[in-house]
């Protein structure tokens, strides 16, 4: 079978994506907005095309000879013409898979009634309403699910830092709203299956496991991490306000967290029984088992994907290397390592951030971050994927990889709230350890900010690459003492 998948490099499709790899019947090819977020070597077994669905070309040479494709894209965050590029970007896609006799479409897609649906989640139908409008010529399974709950979702996440943080939360009455959340592996054992499942014709297929309310999510997980909290709903709470104050205490930026609490106001429940009808073979895990799986791979560090994987959403896209170059301010402190290898230094690079901090200036980032949350940015509040390990395309702290080369360079491209663009850079030449500031300011306020900002610079960079160079060293210490002495 010939399967493409779309959104290879998001949330849902990074896990998706191992599961139809190691399916041994399925030849596989990926169609991804930026090749070079998919570091993995895949060999002769699957195939990579660079494009998007909005545009035609490429879409059309994506599709060609595929037999099932797989439809996990959505512009949230894209923008107020969000709408637009969603319908625009499902016809071409449905017009594209027709035109190459493409068998089967799967969507993945949101719960909910479009007469009180928020606007991304109308949206989202609107999207299913379209790929699976030509039965006569194309078959669509459509899947709908209400809150995903895996390690890294937007949902998972906002719900683990609220319950973390807070041992009284306040909340809007809309807490009260039922919904049906759904595990992030069941939801790929639903995708996985329905390109072999016996269905005829196009169908909606909505996927939940049991009713409860958003209240009842965060108490039963605080009861799973083995904490005590008090859920208090008052009427004041506006979603406004309610987005601005998840903005806070989450990692999740203000659009997501928005978006996300339009969609509670209104009820997202099961309305068929066509999961049941098609796919018997799967049972839903209980809420709490899911939360628990989702802690579980945090703790042993397997988090595959994460809420900003997905390059659709401005806090989450890896663009703007191209203007590197360009440039109008760069600063550069540099330090020699000696005979240390370069992998044990670049190991420790790899691993700045998150909960590992910033070495002795780390609350200088840390206040940074938080005056980036007050003004809307994502702060420090994101962390890491991965403690130890990065990837083009992850988050970190304020920052995105956009690019790296192993034992030599990491790129990271500044996402704070800034007049203008900026990057930072480690690279490894030789013995050396360099650390590279890179700015193109954005009109007067750009110049001013980075003469303000530049005397931090003359204390903060030094501290890093010494910071770099002496943990790589321990490490090296720690490793040449692990022998045994007789």
């Amino acid at each position: 079978m010939n399967v493409l998948l779309t959104g290879a490099t998001g949330y849902i499709g990074r896990r998706l994506q191992e599961k139809l790899i190691a399916d041994d019947s399925v030849r596989l090819r990926l169609f991804i907005r930026n090749a070079r977020k998919v570091q993995a070597d895949f060999g002769d077994r699957v195939e990579l095309i660079e494009g998007n669905t909005l545009d035609q070309e490429s879409i059309q040479k994506g599709l060609n000879g595929i037999d099932v494709a797989y439809y996990l894209i959505h512009s949230m965050g894209a923008g107020a013409d969000f709408e637009k590029l969603d319908r625009s970007s499902a016809q071409n896609f449905l017009d594209a898979c027709i035109a190459n006799r493409v068998k089967r479409i799967i969507y993945l897609g949101g719960l909910g009634k479009k007469d009180t649906a928020s606007k991304h989640l109308r949206s989202r139908l609107e999207t299913g309403e379209i790929l699976s409008s030509r039965p006569d010529r194309i078959q669509c399974v459509w899947f709908r699910a209400g809150i995903i709950i895996g390690s890294g979702s937007a949902s998972f996440e906002i719900i683990r830092h609220l319950v973390q943080k807070l041992p009284v939360m306040t909340t809007p009455k809309w807490v009260r709203t039922q919904t049906q959340p759904i595990g992030i592996p069941d939801v790929l054992e639903y995708l996985f299956r329905a390109k072999d499942a016996k269905i005829e014709g196009s169908v909606m297929v909505d996927i939940g496991a049991e009713i409860m309310s958003f209240r009842d999510m965060l108490l039963r997980a605080a009861a799973v991490m083995g904490l005590k909290r008090f859920v208090i709903p008052v009427p004041l709470l506006s979603p406004r306000l309610s987005s601005y104050w998840l903005k806070l205490m989450t990692p999740v930026p203000y659009p997501i967290a928005k978006a996300l609490i339009q969609g509670l106001k209104s009820e997202t429940t099961i309305q068929n029984d066509n999961a049941r009808k098609y796919f018997p073979g799967i049972h839903p895990l209980a809420y709490e088992e899911s939360f628990r799986r989702g802690l579980n791979e945090i703790e042993r560090k397997q988090v595959v994907s994460r809420w900003c994987d997905s390059s659709a959403q401005r806090t989450c896209d890896i663009e703007g290397q191209d203007r590197l170059e360009s440039a109008v301010y760069r600063e550069t402190v540099s330090a020699d390592f000696g005979v240390l290898p370069a992998e044990a230094v670049f190991a420790v690079v790899e691993s700045i951030g998150g909960d590992s901090g910033w070495f002795t200036y780390d609350w200088l980032w840390r206040l940074r971050g938080f005056i980036d949350i007050l003004f809307g940015g994502p702060g420090l509040s994101r962390g890491r994927r991965d403690p130890n390990r990065l990837r083009i395309g992850d988050g970190l702290d304020f920052w995105k990889v956009v690019d790296l080369e192993t034992n030599r360079r990491l790129l990271l491209v500044n996402q704070m709230k800034v007049p203008g663009k900026a990057w930072l850079e480690f690279s490894i030449e030789g013995s050396q350890l360099a650390v590279t500031a890179h700015y193109y300011p954005k009109g007067l306020w750009g110049r001013l900010y980075w003469f303000l900002t530049k005397p931090l610079h003359k204390l903060i960079f030094p501290d890093i690459t010494k910071g770099i160079i002496k943990k790589a060293d321990q490490r090296q210490s720690r490793k040449g003492n692990t022998g045994c002495i007789f």
